[in-house]
């Protein structure tokens, strides 16, 4: 039978999977070649959804440009908000009341929950569990919740301001944030006996795409695809911006629990541990929260001075890094970001080859990206 089998002529194939493949999570296409279910070779090829956001951030002033930041990562906008007024404020010198800086990183850290979530719930529904899925809109629709309170929004959140945020806490915003936290965190271990664990679902995971850590940081990969190769690295601990420094928490890393180090396994736990810790940062910030004003000063219409400034912070799928450079006028003159789902790509091409078709789907959710943020 083998001999039979061996004597048998094969053929490459060219597949195109995507750009409008379910579990591609948005308009990627991935061009196969394969020797019947081994994939010889799975290049990427982005740029369906390109809308150009850095020059309609040069043609716009820098609150103007607030609003397109929603749309960079549109799981986690907040994150996007702060990390654009954060760069701005940089670059002018502003100074932001402590409240709204306690404010932000409570809106971010729920954020991170949130669009852990949905890579928890897409990614086991990319595998063929279904169920998980809907555990995880059901806790991210309290999220909204909250998001709703506070800005009016559900998905494109809009509240940050540069200089701080656009309103004060709605009344019991904190005691609705700590009543959501004592009902999610029982939730995570509810996942673990649910799905992480599962049989079937681990052996689509282990010792699969694994990265080293030192492929990793080759490769420029940040956040959890790069914890999960085992490097402990997190903006919020290593260059610490905002409150974060008055915030205990851990970083949380691969450690080839059920198969080799960065493998599909190690990036899918460090998030659902993630999840936890955003949990401990949220109960002491609400603690801590102080009061007092929540926007500082800043004309509606500002001049930075002439410079450049870059800011980079550890938003749910890695580090954005955005590069401004002011000259002098209302609007950027430069303006470059940096995202990570994109920078990941980079590496997907190498990982791949060898593995299975179904494996390609595997690789895909572990990873966690987002095509908006691919083709900005």
């Amino acid at each position: 039978m083998k001999a039979h089998a061996e004597a048998l002529p094969t053929q490459e194939m060219l597949i195109n999977m995507g750009p409008q493949h379910p579990s591609t999570h948005g308009v990627l296409r991935v061009i196969l070649r394969t020797d019947g279910e081994v994939v010889v070779n799975a290049k990427p090829d982005v740029g369906y959804l390109h809308r150009a956001l850095e020059k309609i951030g040069e043609r716009v002033t820098y609150a103007q440009f607030m609003p397109f930041t929603d749309r960079l990562d549109y799981l986690a906008s907040m994150n996007c908000n702060a990390a654009w007024a954060w760069t701005v404020e940089k670059l002018a010198g502003i100074e932001v009341p402590e409240r709204a800086e306690y404010i932000r990183v409570i809106v971010c850290e729920l954020n991170r929950i949130s669009s852990h979530l949905i890579a928890f719930g897409s990614f086991t529904a990319d595998m063929g569990a279904f169920t998980p899925f809907l555990y995880a809109i059901r806790e991210r629709e309290r999220v909204n919740d909250l998001f709703e309170d506070i800005c009016g929004n559900r998905l494109t959140y809009n509240y940050v301001r540069i200089g701080g945020v656009s309103a004060d806490l709605p009344d019991r915003f904190l005691e609705k944030t700590k009543e959501f936290l004592d009902y999610f965190e029982p939730k995570i271990p509810e996942y673990n006996n649910l799905i992480s664990y599962n049989k079937i679902f681990v052996h689509r995971l282990a010792n699969v795409a694994a990265i080293s850590g030192g492929e990793a940081v080759a490769y420029g990969l940040t956040g959890p695809n790069l914890r999960g190769s085992g490097v402990s690295f997190d903006l919020r601990r290593n260059e610490p911006y905002s409150v974060y420094p008055k915030l205990d928490f851990d970083v949380c890393v691969g450690t080839g629990e059920r198969g080799t180090v960065g493998d599909c396994f190690d990036r899918y736990m460090v998030r659902i541990n993630e999840m936890r810790e955003s949990v401990k940062i949220l109960r002491q910030a609400i603690a801590q929260t102080p009061d007092g004003p929540v926007m500082a000063k800043v004309p509606r219409v500002f001049k930075p001075p002439a410079g450049e400034v870059y800011f980079r912070a550890e938003n749910p799928r890695g580090e954005t890094g955005i590069y401004l450079i002011s000259d002098g006028t209302v609007n950027p003159y430069r303006l470059k970001i940096r995202a990570p789902s994109f920078v990941t790509m980079n590496i997907f091409e190498k990982v791949t080859k060898g593995l299975m078709i179904a494996d390609i789907v595997a690789v895909i959710g572990s990873f966690d990206i987002i095509l908006p943020e691919i083709d900005r």
